[in-house]
């Protein structure tokens, strides 16, 4: 939809909202306070106006409460977060500068890995490596998914952990650390953390042969996917050339760290995998309120030169699967064989808009030309309910494998990998493999002591993990 039209959509809403409120002025302030006062003030207006009342899902919940609250008793996050709808456990907001960060793919102040205490199915408290980012401090001294971090600053992790102050030990820069390594090799080093650090979105891409993985009959591929980046669309092409010059039918598509991200993305990967037989058909159906009943939208396979003619498609997934990644697993299943393993995946059935400030006609402009220099503040509140071809949704609690795999905690990325090696094994035989053994607790606990598990990762701390986002070009 271009500007005009848009504009003419919501002509007679913004008028209603406009005479209701005693012309431009807010309905709980009689006139705006100078911006000296509160430099967010006229964001929040135009925040709760323009978009809250117009384009959130639940528009109709939260609208008449929204219009008593006082923008100058919050600040601007808090602002936001009172006007959310109680259920909405998605929707969230952030500055310029951490957006623009997150679209170039650049994290900043970090050590490179990120880290997982296996307990769900091994019942093992060791803090272990999930992935390191290539040309982080940790991959410099070595270090690799498996390892085990037994200490911080010469104190044993268990310790820190039981006292409470890991994250804060961890968190120093320069800092010792001490890791076993998967041999049971012990390294300790001292390293400072990256000021900044680029990463990209595919983290691994490879073909498994016969010669890897013992009854394989023909090439797999292999993909660790870590974010829907749609500044990084190479990343996907790069995999699937490779995929396609050596002649793969079966591809891993592994989404298990996945938090989801931009809808350019998911389509990129959607032309690629999807079979020829799909080009045409729906694979997600975006729908809004009734407000915005217009935009609904039905995303359909398109097709792209070199896209894969798979026999199959196994998708990996743990809790961190989010939003993008359920959409792609669920949108795909109707279309093509679609094989599941690993965990529950973690459960955002929406997506968003990404809503900027300021945002007028002119301010878009600027912005769809890549100029962010009047950008300020990002919204990004639930817009849309996503639903396959079947018109099946996510569910709420997630996406449910079909075969259950633990993480394995225990192995670096390859055929020893027990999702990875579930997946090559059934490919190859046509059955999966017993679940993989328990593990002896690795922590033990005195008389009256509490085993702690503490969150180390981005979506066990952060409400806001998981998107699926649609630029939205036009005011």
């Amino acid at each position: 939809m271009n500007r005009k039209t848009l504009f003419k959509t919501f002509a007679i809403l913004i008028a209603a909202l406009l005479l209701s409120s005693s012309g431009c002025k807010d309905p709980i302030t009689p006139e705006p306070p100078p911006e000296t006062k509160d430099p967010d003030y006229f964001a929040k207006v135009f925040l709760r106006r323009e978009y809250m009342d117009v384009y959130y899902y639940w528009y109709k919940d939260v609208k008449a409460a929204n219009a008593k609250l006082d923008p100058l008793k919050y600040d601007i996050y808090e602002f936001y977060d009172e006007m959310l709808y109680m259920k909405d456990r998605w929707s969230w907001m952030t500055d310029k500068e951490s957006y623009l960060k997150s679209e170039e793919g650049t994290v900043t102040g970090t050590y490179g890995a990120t880290l997982k205490q296996p307990v769900k199915y091994f019942g093992d408290y060791d803090v272990k490596v999930r992935f390191v980012y290539p040309g982080s401090p940790f991959d410099k001294e070595g270090v690799t998914r498996g390892w085990t971090l037994t200490a911080v600053g010469g104190v044993a992790t268990m310790e820190l952990i039981r006292a409470k102050k890991f994250n804060d030990e961890y968190n120093k820069s320069p800092q010792k650390f001490t890791f076993t390594d998967v041999e049971g090799n012990s390294h300790t080093f001292t390293a400072t953390a990256a000021t900044t650090l680029s990463t990209r979105s595919v983290l691994m891409s490879k073909v498994f042969t016969g010669e890897d993985f013992e009854g394989l009959t023909s090439p797999v591929g292999y993909m660790l996917y870590l974010t829907f980046n749609a500044n990084m669309l190479d990343d996907i092409d790069n995999a699937m050339q490779l995929f396609r010059e050596a002649g793969v039918k079966h591809l891993i598509l592994d989404l298990r760290y996945n938090g989801g991200g931009d809808g350019r993305a998911s389509q990129r990967l959607v032309d690629y995998v999807a079979p020829k037989s799909a080009i045409g058909e729906t694979y997600v159906i975006r729908k809004h309120n009734d407000l915005l009943a217009a935009q609904d939208k039905y995303s359909k396979v398109e097709g792209i030169a070199g896209s894969l003619e798979l026999d199959a498609l196994y998708f990996i997934t743990t809790k961190s699967s989010a939003s993008a990644s359920e959409m792609v697993l669920n949108g795909l299943e109707p279309l093509m064989n679609v094989r599941h393993v690993g965990d529950t995946t973690y459960g955002k059935p929406n997506g968003m808009y990404v809503l900027m400030y300021p945002g007028e006609d002119a301010d878009y402009t600027r912005y769809n030309k890549g100029d962010y220099s009047n950008l300020k503040w990002v919204f990004l509140p639930i817009c849309f309910y996503n639903q396959n071809k079947d018109f099946r949704d996510i569910p709420d609690g997630g996406i449910v494998p079909a075969n259950y795999r633990p993480d394995d905690l225990y192995h670096d990325f390859g055929p020893s990998e027990d999702n990875i090696r579930a997946c090559l094994t059934h490919i190859a035989s046509g059955t999966y493999p017993p679940l993989p053994t328990k593990k002896t607790k690795a922590v033990t606990k005195t008389s009256g002591e509490r085993l702690i598990k503490i969150a180390l990762t981005e979506e066990e701390t952060n409400p806001k993990y998981g998107s699926y986002t649609i630029p939205w070009k036009n005011r």
